[in-house]
Parts: structure tokens; sequence; C-alpha cells
């Protein structure tokens, strides 16, 4: 900005640009910071410097008094003054020789006054009372008959010539009396709610708009005298303290708008249409006017307390829980909303709090103990994320939920394990509430680790709240799954199963029993052919041995290799049988099984027929021949033939056990027979006789008669052959009672283990002893238990120890009756 340097107050924020053009009239252009100051767009402009191109003179034209400045061409000038020229001087309009050739370097020198500019007589009373009166045609909302650049030069001027203090304080008397007249219209008790609000915030925004208006106008001095003294507050701030001072603070007036928006809220609460814009206006009036905390915001959150509280308690005694979890959500997104849409951001946090605090905060532990049982048992996937969302919105809400979670899986899978009644069900009820659970974690509470941990251990501790019945009951589900004619559609769905099952066997401790169950399955299926896959025998034998270590499944490795085995003596033996002079009508197919691997199985005397005699014979010589120093014993059990029938309907084939095969190769000889002499003629122990003859005569497919009728054989029923037995398939399957098990085959197994148990607390009592040579009674249980792979009960583990001094493995102290001594 080009001007004279007599005193003025400057501003920094004014940008003034001198235009000098070589055509055209003089211009003028003003570049002002803010939009509110385009009403004095060209108010602003001090001096203007015409050079006319081509005339070999320069006029000054000064806009507030005589001015004198001289104009020299002096091409030794400082760098300074080049510097404030530079811009003008490379203009294409700017400065240029005739003819267009282009000037030598020239300077222009503007000249201070000489003297000191005065104003008018009496020219800041007239003034000042053309401006008081424009102000008080705007708070009057009427059309200002002034132009409002001339106005703005009016401040201007005045600014200039040091009367900014005075204007300043005239200005803000001017405004508060106009303030003052408007609290008069607010007190008339005839005035509703409603139509109180709408006034005061009509009133707000009029007084904003004169404002904006009164400060466009007074901008300079905002910009100059008010910018430089930093204890006065603005021109828009005095608006302000003045509207908050005298309106807002006034107690009457706050009172009635603040009971008015929390009435409007109260009623848009439940459920009534209001205008929200006019409640936006009056908390942004009050948020501008800096008085929003101290005066709406806390009443509000106390009325929101009240409410909800009382709210909370109504429904959690009216409202079902999946109701009320819906309704809860429905009053957080309303409070979210209501922040976004007319109240202070600042409030949110305490708003939401307040509400997540009386709705839920305040019944955590009533929500799940009405509903949470219930929604878990219905499966309400939908129901139960929401609970988890809501629930972790709360602070220590989660760990409530986590509490209440371990209860139910433990409280529901009891139920499944301790009851007898369910236990042929009881594994496909574990798998399924597996997969419930499992969907739960995944779907609603996010696979939450917590929840995960805490499903794992309410099942390792509910799984095993009956000893070994689950693993004993596992083993026979997985014995099912893998026996031909599962109806497990395809190898995918189950491999899948296998997964399922091995997830339920890691919770189990007495991971002995289940072996034990497992083998005695798995031999039968091996040696009766009731295997329905060799690959799923094996995948199944892969994930024991990566669950449990090599040494858990060695032995069941040793009986598939016994299977192979088995198979290249037989091509042997075959090729042996063919080179032979005496040809048998009978197929011998023999396994070998090393006795380590295989279950113990109690050996019986049958009498056999004579060529089957001849054949086991002739098997012994050619088996030991080839390995001599090894010793055969014949397990009957598992042995199973296929017999060919001529019956009256025509050739059968009949697939029966060694034992039936006994009992009905003597209707070659006879058509009736009774058990004695049955027994007698075979050999056959008095339960596993009448097992046979049950099968024979009492299933689906009866071969025999007995007389009497009757499920049950007894010693002096009768036996006779049913001529008229027909059957629609050529081959028919009569052993299945061989892969039964057996009331005395099921304890002796069970026996059989805690007999093992008892064996590996007697090595591990001993191997410890043998290390530490002297230990308290109660450190060796502690190491105990912790060698100890299946559970054991304190009063079993002392009984082992005190057998264990009666055979001198070791000594009680003679001071210490507590104290252990190893006997070497």
């Amino acid at each position: 900005m080009l001007r004279p340097s007599a005193p003025c107050d400057s501003s920094p924020d004014e940008e003034r640009r001198a235009d000098v053009s070589g055509r055209g009239h003089p211009k003028k252009r003003v570049r002002i910071a803010e939009p509110e100051q385009a009403v004095a767009k060209a108010a602003s402009a001090q001096l203007l410097v015409l050079a006319e191109a081509g005339q070999g003179r320069k006029r000054v034209r000064p806009a507030q008094a005589q001015a004198q400045a001289q104009v020299e061409g002096d091409m030794a000038d400082d760098g300074q003054r080049k510097a404030n020229f530079s811009a003008l001087l490379g203009h294409t309009n700017g400065l240029s020789r005739a003819g267009g050739k282009p000037a030598a370097s020239r300077k222009l020198l503007i000249k201070n006054f000489k003297d000191k500019p005065k104003l008018p007589d009496n020219y800041t009373r007239d003034t000042w009372q053309k401006l008081h009166e424009a102000v008080g045609t705007i708070q009057n909302s009427t059309s200002i008959k002034y132009n409002l650049e001339e106005l703005y030069q009016a401040v201007e001027n005045l600014c200039s010539y040091k009367v900014s203090a005075t204007l300043y304080k005239q200005l803000r008397q001017v405004c508060e009396d106009h303030v003052k007249a408007q609290i008069q219209q607010f007190r008339e008790d005839s005035l509703d709610s409603s139509l109180f609000l709408k006034k005061i915030n009509k009133c707000w925004q009029d007084h904003c708009r004169q404002m904006i208006m009164i400060r466009s106008i007074f901008l300079f001095l905002d910009r100059t005298y008010v910018l430089q003294s930093s204890m006065l507050p603005s021109i828009w701030d005095i608006g302000l303290e003045l509207f908050r001072t005298h309106i807002i603070n006034d107690k009457t007036v706050q009172n009635k708008t603040i009971d008015g928006i929390l009435l409007l809220i109260e009623k848009e609460r439940n459920g009534e249409a209001v205008d929200r814009s006019l409640i936006r206006s009056l908390l942004s009036m009050l948020s501008d006017l800096q008085v929003y905390q101290e005066s709406f915001e806390q009443r509000f959150l106390e009325e929101t307390n009240c409410l909800y509280a009382a709210e909370g308690q109504r429904l959690m005694q009216e409202r079902e829980v999946p109701e009320y979890l819906h309704h809860v959500n429905k009053r957080l997104e309303e409070e979210a909303d209501r922040v976004i849409t007319y109240l202070d951001q600042s409030t949110q946090k305490w708003l939401v709090a307040s509400v997540e605090k009386q709705l839920l905060g305040e019944h955590l532990t009533a929500i799940l103990q009405k509903g949470l049982n219930h929604l878990l048992d219905e499966n309400r996937v939908a129901d139960l994320t929401l609970l988890y969302q809501l629930f972790s919105r709360v602070k220590g809400g989660l760990q409530v939920l986590l509490q209440h979670w371990n209860e139910y899986i433990k409280t529901f899978g009891t139920t499944i394990v301790v009851n007898p009644e369910k236990d042929k069900t009881m594994v496909e009820e574990l798998l399924d509430f597996k997969d419930k659970v499992d969907h739960i974690i995944e779907v609603c509470f996010l696979k939450n680790e917590k929840f995960i941990n805490t499903m794992k251990e309410a099942f390792e501790t509910y799984i095993n709240k009956r000893p070994n019945k689950p693993a004993e009951l596992i083993a026979k589900y997985v014995d099912s799954k893998l026996r031909a004619g599962n109806k497990e559609a395809t190898d995918e769905e189950l491999e899948r199963m296998l997964d399922k099952i091995m997830i339920i066997f890691r919770f189990i401790h007495g991971k002995d029993v289940f072996e034990a169950f497992y083998k005695k399955d798995l031999a039968k299926r091996l040696l009766v052919g009731k295997s329905a896959s060799v690959d799923a025998e094996k995948s199944m034998l892969s994930k024991l041995k990566h669950e449990c270590g090599a040494a858990f499944t060695s032995k069941l490795e040793g009986m598939f290799k016994d299977m192979e085995l088995s198979k290249d003596v037989m091509v042997q033996f075959k090729q042996y049988i063919q080179n032979q002079n005496d040809p048998s009508r009978i197929d011998l197919t023999v396994n070998i099984l090393t006795m380590g691997y295989w279950p113990t199985y109690t050996p019986m005397e049958i009498h056999l027929p004579a060529e089957m005699v001849k054949l086991q014979e002739v098997f012994k010589m050619f088996y030991l021949g080839k390995h001599s120093g090894r010793k055969l014993q014949w397990q009957a059990t598992l042995g199973h033939s296929v017999l060919k029938a001529d019956i009256k309907e025509g050739k059968k084939e009949l697939q029966v056990s060694l034992f039936q095969t006994l009992v009905l190769l003597m209707f070659n000889e006879g058509d009736e027979f009774s058990v004695e002499e049955i027994k007698t003629a075979t050999g056959i122990e008095d339960s596993e006789l009448k097992r046979t003859l049950q099968s024979l005569a009492c299933g689906k497919a009866r071969v025999l008669n007995k007389v009497p009728k009757g499920k049950e054989v007894e010693d002096g029923d009768k036996l006779i052959f049913n001529d008229d037995f027909k059957h629609k398939l050529f081959r028919i399957k009569i052993n299945q009672i061989q892969m039964k098990e057996t009331v005395e085959e099921q304890t002796s197994t069970t026996e059989r283990v805690f007999q093992d148990r008892q064996y590996q607390i007697d090595a591990a009592i001993v191997r410890i002893m043998k290390m530490r040579k002297t230990l308290s009674h109660n450190l060796l249980v502690s190491e105990l238990y912790n060698q100890l792979k299946f559970p054991v009960k304190p009063g079993d583990l002392k009984k082992r120890i005190e057998s264990l001094i009666d055979r001198d493995y070791m000594e009680r102290d003679k001071d210490n009756a507590n104290q252990y001594h190893y006997v070497a």
C-alpha cells in the first residue's frame, strides 16, 4: 500500500495494491482478508499512482488531504527502494518509453507528508452521528440510507486520527443499550414454553445478524485498535458478552430456556415429534455464549440419569431379556443421534456413560440370571451377539458374562456326562454341544480368547466329573464310526467327525481308559474284517500319535504291522498247501498276533472238527519251520468262517463266528440237540455258548428253532434245525454277535486299566525315591501328581506306598512317620 507516513493506526492484515496502468482511467484494487469485508471493497484505497505511457508527466491523487510526492529517476538508488517497486515496473502495463521500446531502469520515490493533515472541525462528532444512526438502523432492521463503503471509510478515517478508543467505547455503549432493551419481552408470564423458546431463538438470530453487519462496518476498528489491545474483546465478542450478561444470565430467562429445551428432549424421548432445528439452534447459542456446560449440560445429565434409572428398573420387571436388550440398543442409538443432531460433542461421553450405567451396568447380573440360559439353550445367535456388544460397552460387563458363560457350560455339560441314562447318546450330545458353543464364540463373541479359554476349562472340568466313563464311550463311538456299515457318507465327513472327536478327547484325563477300549475294538475290527476303511483307521492313529505321542500308539501301530505280516505269511502258506499231496476242502486263513500288542484273551479249549485240527497242525509245522523258537497259542474267540449251506430255498452262504460254526456243523449229524449235548460236543464255555445259541435261534436270521420259545436260552432248552429258513440275501451275516461287547468283556477291560495304573504308580514311586533317596510324604505325593497322566486319589497313592514298604522297596523314617527312605 502506498500512503503517506502520517501518524495513523495501521493494520498488517489490510492489503492494498496500486495499479500502475498505461491505458484507460485510474483503477482501484482492494483485497480484504475476510469475507465480511466485501461491504468495504473500495473504501480502503488510500492513494493511487498513475503513470501514463507516452507522456512525460506523473500525477498523484490524495485520498484524505493534499499530499506532495516527488518522483525522481535515480539509477544509483539503493537496493531496498528497488525491491519496493520491482513488481510495478515488471507489469505489462507499467512504465515504458514512447514508441514501445523498453525504458531504462528507473525508480519511483514517494516521500512523507511535509505537514500533518488535519481533520475538518466537528468531523469526529458528525461522523459518529452518522455511524450511530447506521447502527441504530441495523438494530431496528430497517434500511440504511448511507453507503456501506462510505461508512467503512468514515471508521477508517476516525481510526487514522487516534479516535479509536472513543469510537470503541461509544459503539459498545450503543450495543449494550440495545441488548438491555430486549430483556423486557422475555419477562412476560403469558408466554408458554414453546413460544418462549421461539422468541429467544429469534432474538438470538437477530442479534447475531446485527453484530455481523455492525462488525463489517467497524472492521477497520476491529482489525487495528482492538487487535493491538490484547485486553479488549473484539466487536463480535462484545456482542456475545452483552447477550450473555443481560439476557441469558438473567435467572428467569435462563431457567425458562433450559426448562423448555429439557421439556422438548423429554417429549422426543417419549416418542413425540419435536422441532429439532429449534433445539439445535438454542443449544448452539448456549455453546457460543459459553454457558452450555454450567447451565444446560449438568441438568440434562441429571435428568437423563433419573429417567433411565427408573426406566431400567421398570422394564427389567416387565420385559423378557431379548426385548429389553433391543430396547437398550435402541436408546443408545437415539442418544447417539441426539449428539449428532443438536447436542454438543462434549456431552457424548457422559450421556452414553449415563445410559449404559443405568440400563446395563446396574442390571448386569439380573439380565444374565434371567435370560442367558434361555438364549443359549435356544441358540438365539442374534440376541447373543447383541448381548455381547452391549456388555462390552460397560466396565466389567464381559467379566460378568464370562463367569455366567463358564457356569452354563459346566452345568449343561454335567447333565450330559453324569446321567447314566444318557450313555448311549453322550458322545453325540457332547459333539453337538461343542459345535454349538464354538459357533456362538465365533459369531456372537467375536472369537474372544478369554471366552475360548473359559470354554476349554469348563469342558475339561465337567467331562472329568465322571471318571473313565466318557473315555470308554468315546472309544466305542469311534469304533461305531470306523466299523463297516456306518452312516458316514464320505471319507471327508468321516475325517471331520474324527477331528471333532479328537477335540473332545483332549479334555479327558484318563486317556489310558480310552486306549484300552480303543485297542479292544480295533482288534475286533481288524480280526473280524469289519473295518470300514484302512485309510480312516490310519488317520485316527495319526491323530492319536500327534496328540499323545508315539508311546501311546506304539502297540496300536504294532497291531497293523501284524496284520500286514500275516498277509505275507498266508501267501507263503497257500503255496505250501498247494505243494502238499492232500489238499483240504477248508480254506484256512491265520492271523499271527504279537502277544504284547493285542488285548489279552482268555484261552478256551474247544473241540474242533478233525479236519480243522489237521489244518492247524499243518500250519504249525509250516510256521515253526520258518520261525524256530516261537510258541503259537490258538485264540478261537475272534475266529470266523463262511459255511456253505444247502437248504430248501437253495444254496446259501452263512458268515458266522467259529463258535457258531461248531454248533451248526453238529446239525449235519442230526436235526435236534439239547443245550447240554451241544456244550459237551463243542466244549464252549457256558456264557459264550448261550450267547451263540441265542444269536442262531433268537436273532433276525433264525437258522435254528428253540423249544420252548423265548429270548433267553436255558439249560433244558432244545435246538432244532429250521427247515423253513428263508432269507433274501445269498450271503447272510450272523456273526455280528462277535462285535458286541459283553458285560464280562467291559469289566475285564476296566480292571485291566486299573491294574496297569497300579503298576505305573509303583514304578513312579520307585523312580522318584531312587532319585531323591529321602522324601516327605507330601512332597512324594506332589511329585506323583506331576508325573502321572491319569486321575488318581490320595488314598490310592497311600495304598501303593504301603504296598512298596511291605515289599521292601522303601521304608519309613524311625523318628518321623511322614518321611520315607529308599531301600537299595
